[in-house]
């Protein structure tokens, strides 16, 4: 018989490869109220720990949250390196010293996306295949570094027709002059991150004194 410690061991890593692998599948929405297309995983950070009410280019953004699930611990543990019962305790301390309130926590890809349509400044997450109708996904972007023009990747009508879609992650070397020189893929489709690839490396950002290298996510489906 194996022993317990090492089958807890193998359990805990089984489901943090579960959950490191769903984490490609969570997009990050927004009301078409907020003027950001991009936001870096710092900020997103802030915004949901209560510690920012608004964007750098100063849009008030409300967090909304999804019940504890598969999607809900994804976005916990990649954006946030926190687990349910970790976030729960935080908001609870922020309500007893009155520094912040409880967001709206929501059943469903489905009620997320609708709140957030109808709710002025509202940010929240979703399964990369949710319909995303009448919101705006954000694109998760490079600290301190203004996104100045965006190209759209092109979405292979193959995979669009069979509904294959996600997120996909890119390591990115930016130059000083704001130039994308190198892109690698993380995780996601090959054929996605291919797609990726060949549009983020005609991004430009802000200018900055010296060169950067980030990591970016970009959603496949509906948006």
């Amino acid at each position: 018989m194996k022993c317990p410690k090492l089958l807890l061991i193998a359990a805990g890593l089984a489901i943090f490869a579960t959950v490191d692998s769903l984490a490609d599948d969570v997009k990050v929405i927004a009301n078409a109220s907020v003027k950001a297309d991009t936001i870096s995983e710092d900020e997103l950070k802030l915004v949901f720990l209560g510690e920012r009410i608004s964007l750098t280019d100063g849009t008030h953004v409300e967090p909304v949250l999804m019940k504890e699930g598969p999607v809900d611990q994804a976005f916990l543990q990649k954006y946030l390196g926190v687990t349910e019962d970790d976030l729960q305790i935080y908001y609870r301390t922020l309500l007893f010293t009155g520094r912040g309130s409880m967001p709206k926590v929501l059943e469903s890809d489905a009620a997320v996306v609708a709140y957030v349509a109808r709710t002025r400044g509202a940010i929240g997450y979703v399964s990369a295949g949710a319909s995303a109708v009448g919101v705006k996904t954000l694109a998760i972007g490079v600290p301190g570094r203004r996104l100045l023009t965006r190209v759209e990747p092109d979405y292979p009508e193959t995979l669009k027709q069979l509904n294959i879609g996600g997120t996909v992650r890119l390591r990115i070397s930016i130059s000083a002059k704001g130039n994308v020189e190198n892109a690698v893929l993380l995780g996601g489709n090959p054929i996605l991150g291919e797609s990726a690839t060949i549009a983020v490396k005609q991004w430009t950002y802000a200018a900055s004194r010296s060169p950067t290298v980030a990591e970016i996510s970009i959603t496949f489906g509906e948006h």
